[in-house]
């Protein structure tokens, strides 16, 4: 299943990109069934905020009538970075899987350990690499297309 869920917020990485926007999806599982999803959005809404993870928590808690997702488990292409992580920790997200480690802004152990910090009153279980090569591919294509 996890191959699924990652591939479902692969094709939202593919919509951002033809949206112009990084190429980054997520989705949000709750009992084996997807509720939400989300694409990096920040050029289309000019909001700083926008991240994949935290459009697709967003819409989660919306439909959950909460803004905790007791039991949520987030998929998302790329290591989440320092201000997704804390939306996480505060969402009280049950496990996290991510594909590819993001080594400039990844919040999940690349450069910074936000997620399961000793201090922090919420752990979660946390994945990595689920599809890495596929998504990391992505993200790699767009960029080298930016930059010719």
């Amino acid at each position: 299943m996890q191959l699924e869920y990652m591939q479902a917020a692969l094709e939202e990485a593919h919509a951002a990109a033809s949206a112009g926007e990084v190429p980054v999806g997520a989705v949000v599982v709750l009992n084996g069934e997807i509720i939400a999803r989300g694409q990096n959005r920040v050029l289309r809404d000019y909001d700083p905020t926008a991240h994949a993870e935290i459009v697709a928590m967003r819409e989660a808690g919306k439909i959950l009538g909460n803004y905790r997702l007791l039991g949520c488990e987030l998929y998302v292409t790329l290591e989440p970075c320092s201000m997704c992580a804390g939306a996480m920790v505060h969402a009280r997200l049950g496990r996290l899987v991510y594909a590819a480690p993001d080594p400039k802004a990844g919040a999940a152990g690349s450069v910074l350990e936000v997620l399961n910090h000793p201090r922090l009153n919420h752990q979660m279980e946390i994945i990595a690499g689920v599809m890495a090569e596929e998504c990391g591919g992505v993200l790699r294509d767009f960029f080298r297309q930016r930059r010719s």
